[in-house]
């Protein structure tokens, strides 16, 4: 049994959800939703539950550690398969660091002013120095714990959420406040609720660590019936302060930054640093946890046989190899990436094994006897809407963004493909074989 018990369950997941995405992902949401913005965090958020409740109960009929590659091995008796998740998660989680550090450059940035350093934009110093502190600190061994993270999901928490009343209070008082309702019916808020998906993937982070949790099934079911609730209602209540606040020719300008902005029309220069502190902050903190949940993914994969032995630590330990990759490419996504680009890539990976997982527990619901039919069906529909209409969206508003995106997938899937189809490959191909050497 572990220390841990429902409270820090609680704050990782809350904080893996708010700690990043509200103010890496909500910005660009908010410029494709506009004032309908809270429909759509409102609508992801129901999806992202669906996912939750599906995660929830695949969980409740396994043992042991590994989320969706662990679940598909179950119940679908796939290796490919369960690898194909296991990778695109992977791609998905660096994605998403890449994310929490282009917003961490973008406040550093804002805050200081546009700087250069030796020619380069600070910005882009900055976010790959962030990933390389936090691979640093991950090879020693350092990670947060789960008492120090009670406190720092606290106060995250706090902020947000006296930001999103105040503002509230105050668009409403000054009678500003935008619900967007000539919007709600039109497409654009389930495009953007499809481009927050990653700002709701935090809570499954909790699935690769479980023996650290004192009943580990009970604790984790209700921290995430809890995390994805709260980090709902926090994300409507910024969206309502931030178009209420600013015009949304403001907000498409410097989507990541847009936060800052809002807090300055009615908290001042010192309550939007305060914000900005506090984005620094939970975006590094951002950084850190995934990578280190990331790494004991991989550890999990690699035990699997799902990665190659080679990436592995030896002994149980955090495989050393795979966060240096991890943190490489994270930094190149950061550095080399647009925001949508990075955003709609990460979403995209998080959609096809959160819809995937749902579509598992909607055909093992008889066999589980205590699964409700329409919850993971609707899990299902949502992400099946949201993958064609996020990428219709990219082709027709954003053409450039939306071939980076295709490229990369097509590159991680054929990577995939190619490892875990190896062995036919190399009957077909004689001159792939690779005889005597660790897959």
């Amino acid at each position: 049994m572990g220390s841990l018990g429902l409270k820090e369950a609680v704050a990782m997941a809350l904080g893996g959800m708010i700690g990043g995405g509200i103010y890496s992902a909500f910005g660009i949401v908010v410029a494709i939703s506009g004032t309908a913005a809270w429909v759509a965090f409102l609508v992801a958020g129901t999806v992202a539950m669906c996912a939750g409740y599906s995660y929830v109960k695949l969980n409740e009929h396994t043992d042991g550690n590994g989320g969706a590659p662990t679940f598909v091995r179950e119940f679908v008796g796939w290796d490919t398969l369960a690898g194909m998740i296991g990778w695109t998660l992977l791609f998905g989680y660096i994605g998403s660091m890449a994310l929490y550090a282009y917003a961490f450059a973008g406040f550093f940035s804002e805050m200081l002013g546009r700087l250069h350093f030796l020619g380069v934009p600070v910005a882009n110093v900055v976010s790959a120095f962030l990933i390389a502190v936090f691979v640093g600190l991950n090879l020693l061994g350092a990670s947060e714990t789960g008492k120090a993270e009670d406190v720092l999901t606290f106060a995250k928490v706090a902020i947000i959420g006296v930001f999103g009343l105040w503002g509230v209070w105050y668009a409403f008082n000054g009678h500003t406040l935008a619900f967007g309702f000539d919007e709600v019916l039109t497409p654009s808020p389930v495009v953007g609720a499809a481009m927050s998906f990653v700002a709701f993937q935090g809570w499954q982070l909790l699935m690769y660590d479980q023996g650290q949790f004192d009943d580990p099934v009970e604790n984790i079911k209700t921290a995430i019936y809890v995390s994805i609730p709260a980090a709902t209602l926090l994300y409507v209540l910024v969206a309502l302060t931030t178009v209420s606040l600013l015009r949304l020719s403001v907000i498409a300008v410097a989507p990541e930054v847009s936060l800052l902005y809002a807090g300055i029309e009615f908290m001042g220069r010192i309550g939007a640093f305060v914000i900005g502190l506090s984005a620094l902050f939970s975006t590094a903190s951002a950084v850190n946890a995934t990578l280190f949940s990331s790494a004991q993914f991989s550890r999990d994969l690699i035990d699997m046989g799902l990665l190659p032995e080679r990436f592995g630590g030896g002994d149980g330990d955090i495989p050393k190899k795979i966060v240096v990759v991890l943190g490489v490419l994270s930094a190149a996504f950061a550095v080399y990436g647009s925001l949508s680009s990075i955003t709609s890539f990460a979403s995209l990976s998080f959609i096809a094994v959160f819809g995937g997982m749902s579509w598992l527990t909607f055909r093992k619901r008889a066999e589980f006897d205590d699964v409700s039919a329409a919850i993971p069906l609707v899990g299902v529909v949502g992400t099946v809407v949201f993958f064609p209409l996020l990428l219709y969206n990219l082709y027709v508003n954003s053409p450039g963004v939306f071939y980076t995106v295709v490229v990369i997938s097509v590159l991680v899937v054929g990577s995939e493909l190619f490892y875990f189809e190896r062995e036919p490959l190399e009957e077909l191909l004689p001159w792939m074989s690779t005889e005597g050497e660790n897959r």
